[in-house]
């Protein structure tokens, strides 16, 4: 691999280096002993269990949505890996959420929503964040993009809202915190992800934040990476990966 190579491939949880590699890998594979392997469902739990240092916040996470294959948990992640192959835009709600995405293994934009919008925000009085999502749907930037939102319930509400007016984004990794409407934000999302088919990635409670929200959506950059490296298959439904997964670990036994 030349260091061209190097410095483009994806690098597990930000590693760079062998020993940070070797760290990485071992931080994950004690996340395994506790969450199932079977699923691209399951590498999302995973992820968010690693994320957030909480064995039980697996079962907080929420798939909806459908594609191509079907309704299965699995679907916002195949989604989200055929973005990243397709080199859709990456759109973060803030600063933070944008920072934290990896820009190794994959060529897509990343953008920020926040800064846009102002005047909207001013005449109104609505949020930035609101104001910087309409304003970025205006553009028209949300269309087929992977929408990414870690901070703000109010940028939840306003794409929710795009959504519901024709805007098409290929997945929404939405995790946003708080105690003011976060967990309704999500929900709203969940809405109109299975009202229209959009798929999505969401979690339930008061927890979240912009860590796990890029967490989330550089483990569908990591699966992207793995199917064009051909070491993942990405066109089976859930039922199908797990039957072939658990068939694999019998034959290893």
């Amino acid at each position: 691999m030349t260091e061209q190579e190097f410095e483009n491939e994806y690098a597990d949880l930000g590693a760079t280096t062998q020993n940070a590699m070797d760290i990485a890998e071992t931080s994950m594979d004690i996340v395994r002993q506790f969450v199932p392997d079977e699923t691209l469902a399951d590498r999302i739990r995973q992820k968010s269990v690693h994320s957030m240092g909480d064995i039980e916040f697996q079962h907080l996470i929420e798939f909806t949505g459908s594609d191509a294959l079907g309704d299965d948990e699995d679907a916002p992640v195949r989604a989200g890996a055929r973005a990243v192959l397709d080199e859709a835009t990456i759109v973060t709600d803030i600063t933070m959420s944008k920072a934290g995405i990896t820009g190794r293994g994959h060529n897509c934009e990343k953008r920020k929503a926040i800064g846009n919008g102002a005047e909207l925000a001013e005449e109104t009085g609505m949020t930035r964040t609101a104001a910087s999502v309409l304003e970025l749907d205006k553009q028209g930037v949300y269309d087929g993009s992977i929408a990414t939102i870690g901070n703000a319930p109010t940028a939840a509400f306003a794409l929710a809202d795009c959504i519901e007016d024709g805007t098409r984004p290929a997945v929404i990794v939405a995790t946003p915190v708080g105690f003011v409407k976060a967990e309704e934000s999500r929900q709203r999302i969940r809405e109109v992800s299975e009202a229209y088919d959009v798929p999505a990635i969401t979690n339930v409670g008061r927890r979240g934040g912009s860590g796990l929200a890029a967490a989330l959506t550089n483990e569908l950059i990591h699966v992207a990476k793995d199917v064009r490296t051909d070491d993942l298959e990405l066109e089976l439904d859930a039922e199908a990966r797990a039957a072939r997964n658990r068939g694999d670990a019998t034959e290893d036994e």
